[in-house]
C-alpha cells in the first residue's frame, strides 16, 4: 500500500509538471526538456522534484538569453552563466544529496566548457 502512494505521488507530481512547466516564462521547448533530462540524470525523489525543478526552471530562460547573446564575448557568457549557477547554488544544495549536488555542478561545468568550445569553434570558422 506504501508503494501504491509513493507512486501516486511521483504521479501527481508529474502531472503537476507537465502542467504548469509549459507556461514557465514562455520557455522554450528544448529547455524545458534540459530541464527535464537533468531531472532525471540527478535520480531526483519525487519531493526533491517539487522542490528543484521550479529552480532550474526559473534559471532556464535566464541560461537562454545568455547563451544568444551576440554582444557578449564567450568569457563573459561563461562568467555569467557561472554567476546563475551561484545564485542558486545554496538553494540547490539544501534539497539535493551530497552527491547529486556534485553530479548537477560537474553537469554544469560541462555544459559551459560545451559553450566555451562551441565559441571558440565559431570563432574559428569565421
Amino acid at each position: 500500500m506504501e508503494k501504491f502512494f509513493t507512486l501516486l505521488t511521483s504521479v501527481a507530481c508529474l502531472l503537476a509538471f507537465l502542467i504548469l512547466a509549459p507556461a514557465a516564462l514562455g520557455q522554450s521547448p528544448k529547455a524545458e526538456e534540459k530541464v527535464i533530462a537533468l531531472a532525471q540524470q540527478l535520480k531526483l525523489t519525487p519531493q526533491q522534484e517539487v522542490e528543484v525543478l521550479p529552480i532550474l526552471k526559473a534559471e532556464a530562460p535566464k541560461f537562454e538569453a545568455i547563451k544568444n547573446d551576440p554582444s557578449l564575448s564567450g568569457m563573459q557568457k561563461m562568467k555569467q552563466l557561472r554567476a546563475i549557477h551561484s545564485e542558486s547554488a545554496p538553494e540547490l544544495q539544501k534539497i539535493l544529496s551530497p552527491a547529486q549536488f556534485q553530479q548537477l555542478q560537474a553537469i554544469r561545468e560541462q555544459d559551459i566548457k560545451k559553450l566555451e568550445d562551441a565559441q571558440r569553434d565559431n570563432k574559428a570558422s569565421e
